[in-house]
């Protein structure tokens, strides 16, 4: 799936900065904003925290692609990162990039498996490596997410980024070998190695014996001391 619909989001100027410009800023119900690019200068907006929020739930999230009328002027960006409250988890700041639709843009998507492996049926444990793939292509042709197969697995087999079908003009900026998802045997050496180590445990108490009667040398001979010291 790609991106074929394009949101628009007010935003206007701010001209002051600092917490206190922040907090009256929310107060009247918009959030600080900044918006840069190669060649725009990092610009000071205000926008609506629930229209942001809206994008930020659609299906493309972080990589939609958005126009933002600044005051008439228009501007092609994506979120690049933002910030929530910690307790209240509201949204307290947003990034934004320019982009240019002629400009391929990085980005991550979601990998999504389909169907089951053969060797997981057969008592593998099906294992993603990346659940997320670094991507490059043009902003308006960005994937909502990249699908694979994993049906035909059998265990001790794996998919590698070649092994993926993408939509045309996206490249996964990832080698060619990479392992993406795997069928692995169950961790059964992690129960092997704890049982040594279980029994190893048990023998503890009788290993800790020797140390006892080590010290009980030592006890006598402070006695000895004592005892010259009073002959003395």
């Amino acid at each position: 799936m790609t991106a074929t619909t394009m949101q628009t989001l007010a935003a206007k100027p701010r001209q002051a900065d600092g917490k206190g410009a922040a907090r009256r800023l929310r107060q009247e119900g918009l959030v600080p904003a900044v918006a840069y690019g190669k060649g725009l200068p990092a610009t000071s907006i205000a926008v609506g925290p629930k229209d942001v929020a809206a994008i930020l739930r659609s299906e493309l999230g972080k990589n939609t692609l958005i126009e933002l009328d600044l005051d008439g002027k228009k501007l092609l960006a994506m979120i690049k990162d933002f910030t929530l409250h910690p307790l209240a988890r509201s949204l307290e700041h947003v990034d934004f990039v320019e982009v240019k639709l002629d400009q391929a843009v990085d980005v991550e998507v979601p990998l999504v498996t389909t169907g089951k492996a053969v060797g997981v049926a057969k008592g593998g444990v099906l294992r993603i490596v990346h659940r997320m793939l670094p991507v490059r292509c043009l902003p308006n042709v960005v994937p909502v997410k990249i699908s694979t197969d994993v049906t035909h697995l059998e265990l001790g087999e794996h998919i590698a980024t070649k092994d993926l079908t993408l939509p045309a003009g996206v490249v996964v900026r990832l080698a060619a070998t990479q392992t993406l998802v795997a069928v692995v045997a169950p961790e059964k050496e992690v129960e092997e190695v704890a049982a040594p180590v279980a029994g190893a445990a048990a023998a503890a108490p009788g290993a800790a014996a020797p140390a006892a009667g080590a010290a009980a040398p030592a006890a006598e001979a402070k006695k000895d001391d004592k005892k010259e010291e009073k002959k003395k």
